[in-house]
């Protein structure tokens, strides 16, 4: 096999009490790669199709996440890349994880699969050291294995894949301003009480066993952010009226979609996902702001070939 394309799907990251542990994979919203062999060693962007971003190598997380990949293996060739984004950046949905993840997973298909797909993570997080200053997982782990992921550790990483409720439904409303993940950081406090630490530790807990047992009602209890959430809202126009509006309607918890400005919502079925996103899209109607809106099922696949 000489060339790959393949689908990267997008990912919601922190999921409310799992800040740089926990995301999950998205369905139906993703950005397409296509990667090709080349007799020039190396790595290559070629094209880059709906984003503004470096064709540079060492500029693009694609090209750096790749680099980091290529330097733990040996090949006689090097490889072309073509990235058609779909995941708008800044959006709060892993748009980096996407180019980052993509690109290692679709390399090593070429390559025929050197690494497993948890290996894969430590190269993808390289791409997203570049785009926010930080190499975590959150994303690229879930983009590469599907599901729900918790990142027990990052010394040494050690990932769990957790299978998604079969009912499980995700609403996402992205409003169209940009919001950099380095930025969203700047806002966090370095330190947090013990108070706060343990309602997070808590309600984390909490999550996880409501996956693992189906319990949909402790999913919900547990979707809630002591830590977080309280600094990073304020970036975000209209956040305490949109979460307020999807729990009105159902939703079994509201968030920030990674480090913003996309919020999202749980919930049971996806009828009661569509009640939510139409509740949302008008709240932001009212407002005058442009939006999107995804509404998807949890992805337990994660990245795919698509040819």
């Amino acid at each position: 096999m000489n060339t790959i394309k393949i689908f990267c799907p997008a990912t919601i990251a922190n999921l409310s009490c799992g800040f740089d542990v926990l995301g999950l994979c998205l369905e139906t919203a993703g950005d397409e790669m296509i990667i090709r062999k080349s007799d020039v060693k190396g790595v290559r962007i070629i094209k880059i199709v709906g984003a503004d971003l470096p064709l540079e190598t060492e500029k693009n997380v694609a090209g750096v996440a790749a680099l980091a990949m290529l330097e733990n293996v040996t090949n006689e060739f090097g490889f072309e890349i073509e990235i058609y984004k779909n995941i708008k950046a800044g959006s709060g949905i892993g748009s980096s994880a996407a180019s980052s993840a993509g690109a290692v997973f679709g390399i090593n298909e070429l390559l025929g699969r050197p690494f497993t797909r948890k290996e894969l993570v430590l190269f993808a997080m390289q791409g997203e050291k570049l785009a926010s200053g930080n190499a975590h997982a959150d994303n690229v782990a879930p983009a590469l294995l599907g599901g729900f992921t918790l990142v027990r550790s990052y010394d040494p990483l050690d990932i769990i894949k957790i299978k998604s409720p079969s009912e499980l439904y995700a609403t996402i409303i992205h409003p169209q301003i940009e919001l950099k993940t380095s930025d969203a950081r700047s806002v966090l406090k370095q330190n947090v009480s013990l108070k706060s630490a343990i309602v997070q530790w808590g309600n984390l807990g909490g999550f996880i066993a409501g996956l693992y047992t189906q319990d949909y009602d402790l999913i919900g209890r547990s979707l809630h952010d002591e830590i977080v959430e309280p600094l990073r809202s304020v970036l975000i126009p209209g956040f305490d009226l949109i979460k307020q509006t999807a729990l009105e309607n159902g939703a079994l918890g509201s968030g920030i979609s990674g480090s913003g400005p996309s919020i999202f919502a749980l919930s049971k079925g996806v009828a009661t996902a569509e009640i939510i996103a139409k509740a949302m899209s008008e709240v932001y109607n009212n407002m005058n702001l442009p939006y999107e809106i995804h509404i998807s099922r949890v992805n337990d696949e994660g990245m795919k070939v698509i040819i």
